[in-house]
């Protein structure tokens, strides 16, 4: 097996005890965090050419908070503020060689809720499928994949025009009939492996964006 097929990307959240972001936010910012590595991977662009030209496009989400937190920031990497969310993305790693500073961090207690209505949403739109419960962690790892995903399907153009827009995505969550009519329009879906929480080959978001539709094969 290529060792490449083991990569992972790093990404991890902070979460403070008495000031938690949104669960939303936090969402949002991890697809921001993935996008922007995507567009600009600057002194990273090897590991992450490595890490997509193998279509395992795995990533996993750990929280910090206090003195962990701030020995996160201190490796190489890149934070999103978005709103009540701080998400920082790290260049790809073996999956058994992470930084030992992010490899002591904790995948579980994410679970985090929102306290208020979102702000409106506005493309591109990530919808998770409401028949499916994920932690937070894990549904900020799919909604990266998602924003990746759309990423990969959009164009020259279409990129520069999201750029301009900061990169900017909304995460929400669709209705049953809504989810499974963006399954069928040839919208970017994530069909996820099944490492965790749920079941192999189970479609955990679509992405949707006016641009996007029929650019996928649908199944």
């Amino acid at each position: 097996m290529n060792e490449t097929e083991l990569m992972v990307l790093p990404l991890v959240v902070r979460i403070e005890r008495a000031t938690p972001p949104e669960r939303t936010d936090a969402l949002e910012a991890a697809a921001m965090a993935v996008l922007s590595l995507l567009d600009d991977p600057g002194e990273w662009a090897g590991e992450v050419a490595a890490w997509q030209s193998t279509g395992k496009i795995r990533k996993v989400v750990r929280r910090a908070r206090g003195a962990e937190w701030r020995r996160a920031l201190a490796l190489p990497g890149r934070t999103v503020e978005h709103r009540t969310a701080e998400v920082r993305v790290y260049p790809p790693v073996p999956l058994d060689a992470w930084p030992r500073d992010l490899a002591r961090l904790q995948v579980g207690g994410t679970e985090l809720a929102d306290t208020r209505e979102p702000v409106q949403a506005a493309p591109p739109v990530l919808y998770a499928n409401p028949g499916l419960e994920m932690s937070a962690g894990k549904a900020m790892a799919q909604a990266g994949h998602a924003a990746q995903l759309a990423w990969w399907a959009s164009d020259r153009d279409e990129r520069a025009a999201w750029r301009a827009g900061g990169l900017s995505v909304s995460v929400r969550t669709a209705t049953e009939a809504g989810f499974a009519e963006k399954v069928a329009a040839g919208l970017p879906v994530v069909r996820d492996a099944g490492f965790t929480e749920i079941e192999p080959g189970s479609c955990t978001f679509v992405a949707d964006a006016p641009w996007l539709y029929g650019r996928v094969a649908s199944s």
